[in-house]
């Protein structure tokens, strides 16, 4: 098949594009977001945990997460094929949309390590300023191998379960953000509250580094969603407009609702609602119109508002940065509401005959599987880490922060 395929050299720098900017969500957009948001004692400990599980999720994509995800194999898993990148050479070709078109498959493979990278990194949110620095590395490694790479295959590759199924996920709305949500939710289950929650003050150190975060991730989820179109094509464009509508109107939302409700928009949730409508347009980037991915991403950013703002105190769940609310809820929201911003009537790109009931299910069988996979594999992987090693720091150790109980050092030395 691949001696039939040409690269096309525009797609093929697109990809490479694409898969930088990908990286930069992570490296520092996410650091930067996460970062922001902790005290000041763990500003650290938060950077270097995304640093750490990138480069985790770079190493065990090329040794053997790849291979699970994107060789073949059955409707569970892939196989062991491609272990080591064995056959990724610069001839070997992945196809993309275009009859006889191709990008060369070690592009396509970055792309998709940037996609692991940035969803197993996500998922500590949830557990910053209380988990130690070995117990998120060994999670990570477990979890992109137990949980992540299966849930790619089942999605995104042709052999399977949902692929088959006829689920739409463009870009993660199941595979990066209900997995990730779901995980953050397990481990906080796994790990406790912090030392003081509900009961101190923990504001967030620097909003103005959360604003840098938020910015960057919004410019490189351009190569996140237009990227995952794998061409510099029309679809690529609908993508790139819909991740600028999705969020504006997500952001302009929850900061709407601020102001009924307490009578000051903030800028933290101007940034949070950018989020929410970003994260809720991704599985729908390539089937909604403009129009769709505006109330998508405002009709998300409400949802999420009520639940950050409100529920998630009465439930007195510690989901330090929102990992579940913004992440979790919004990806079951988008991927749900991707059946509905298809319909052609709302501009959509489902076509003439276009069965909304039919599409309905499989999203919803979509968002199960996805949620039931992430929370048994990921409670899986706690378990398992917390034989290892312990998943928390002493209580004197956490009051005086983990960059200095993890790393023997401060960010700010004055």
């Amino acid at each position: 098949m691949a001696s039939q395929l040409t690269i096309d050299s525009g797609d093929t720098a697109w990809m490479l594009v694409s898969t930088a900017l990908v990286m930069l969500m992570a490296l520092p957009g996410l650091a930067l977001f996460y970062g922001g948001l902790v005290r000041a004692k763990n500003l650290l400990s938060v950077m270097s945990q995304v640093l750490g599980i990138t480069a985790i999720a770079i190493l065990t994509w090329v040794l053997w997460n790849y291979s699970l995800a994107f060789s073949g194999g059955n409707w569970l898993v892939g196989g062991l094929a491609k272990v080591g990148f064995a056959g990724l050479t610069e001839t070997s070709a992945w196809p993309v949309g275009s009859a006889g078109k191709a990008i060369p498959e070690p592009v396509f493979a970055a792309f998709q390590m940037s996609f692991a990278a940035i969803t197993a990194a996500l998922v500590i949110g949830a557990l910053v300023e209380r988990v130690r620095f070995s117990a998120i590395m060994l999670f990570a490694t477990l979890w992109l191998t137990i949980v992540y790479a299966p849930l790619a295959h089942m999605v995104w590759a042709s052999e399977g379960l949902l692929f088959r199924f006829g689920a739409i996920d463009f870009a993660g709305g199941t595979v990066v953000h209900v997995n990730a949500g779901v995980a953050g939710l397990v481990g906080v289950a796994f790990a406790g509250p912090r030392i003081g929650h509900l009961s101190e003050a923990m504001p967030p150190h620097s909003l103005a580094l959360t604003m840098v975060g938020a910015g960057l991730l919004w410019v490189g989820w351009f190569g996140f969603n237009a990227g995952s179109a794998l061409q510099a094509n029309g679809l690529a464009a609908l993508a790139l407009v819909n991740t600028l509508v999705a969020p504006a109107a997500g952001l302009l939302a929850w900061m709407g609702a601020e102001r009924l409700v307490s009578g000051k928009p903030s800028m933290l949730g101007g940034a949070s609602g950018a989020v929410a409508g970003l994260v809720a347009v991704t599985p729908a980037a390539g089937a909604s119109g403009p129009i769709g991915a505006m109330l998508l991403g405002g009709a998300a950013s409400l949802m999420c508002y009520g639940f950050v703002g409100s529920l998630k105190n009465r439930l007195r769940l510690d989901d330090s940065l929102d990992v579940f609310g913004i992440h979790g809820l919004g990806g079951i929201i988008g991927s749900i509401g991707t059946a509905f911003v298809a319909l052609p009537w709302l501009g959509g790109h489902g076509g003439a005959n276009y069965a909304l009931g039919q599409q309905l299910v499989a999203q919803i069988a979509a968002v199960a599987v996805a949620i039931v996979w992430s929370a048994a594999g990921s409670a899986l992987c706690f378990a398992a880490v917390k034989r290892v090693v312990p998943l928390r720091h002493p209580r004197d150790a956490e009051r005086e922060g983990l960059d200095i109980a993890d790393h023997g050092e401060r960010a700010y030395n004055y």
